[in-house]
């Protein structure tokens, strides 16, 4: 489904890419513009590209929900033994000792708490985990792919400097998104990958 939709956009924007040139060649004289006008363009194309990308990916991959992996009764019955909780897939937690003869007025004689959704919690935060990381290296590649676009529209300043940015910012929402799931050496991975390509388009783009 990623690939897909990474597909897709690809063709969307090379299309874009020979329209904006085509334009571009037919143009005779340039006109000038305020540069508040062109930052805010640029600005304004940056937040919408990130908008559109991260609803759209939403939209065509979904997230897990909660509750499709731990069910909400309405009627609830606790747990109030060892057996009953782990057949429950539950955790069960036995309480610090008390005074022999407030317990059973206290506890009802019960000895621990339960914790019900243990198991299917865990499902969930394994599964969400997988989709945070998918939904990761989607905005990284998408992100690249707008970095490395922006030098094909360089006859194009305002196009080129909203894509470049864009990107940066792609990969930047994309880190923070998966930053809290990521181990740590997942995380210098990340930090150094994003430094080599922030390098590797600013000699690129400014080597003159």
């Amino acid at each position: 489904m990623i690939v897909t939709l990474l597909c897709v956009i690809m063709a969307v924007v090379i299309l874009l890419v020979i329209n904006f040139k085509t334009m571009e060649n037919t143009q005779t004289e340039p006109k000038k513009y305020s540069p508040v006008i062109k930052w805010s363009l640029v600005i304004g194309i940056v937040i919408v590209l990130n908008l559109f990308f991260n609803y759209l990916i939403s939209l065509v991959y979904k997230a897990p929900e909660y509750n499709n992996f731990c069910k909400q009764e309405q009627v609830v019955d606790v747990a109030k033994t060892k057996e009953a909780c782990v057949t429950k897939g539950g955790q069960w937690s036995e309480y610090n000792q008390v005074d022999a003869k407030t317990a059973p007025a206290t506890l009802n004689g019960v000895t621990g708490y339960c914790d019900e959704q243990y198991t299917c919690r865990n499902d969930f935060e394994a599964v969400n985990k997988t989709y945070e990381r998918n939904v990761f290296v989607a905005l990284v590649v998408i992100g690249v792919i707008l970095v490395g676009l922006s030098f094909a529209l360089a006859f194009n300043w305002i196009i080129s400097v909203s894509f470049s940015m864009g990107g940066i910012l792609s990969i930047i929402i994309a880190s923070m998104r998966y930053w809290s799931s990521a181990d740590n050496l997942v995380r210098v991975i990340i930090l150094f990958f994003a430094l080599i390509v922030l390098i590797y388009f600013a000699v690129r783009r400014f080597k003159n």
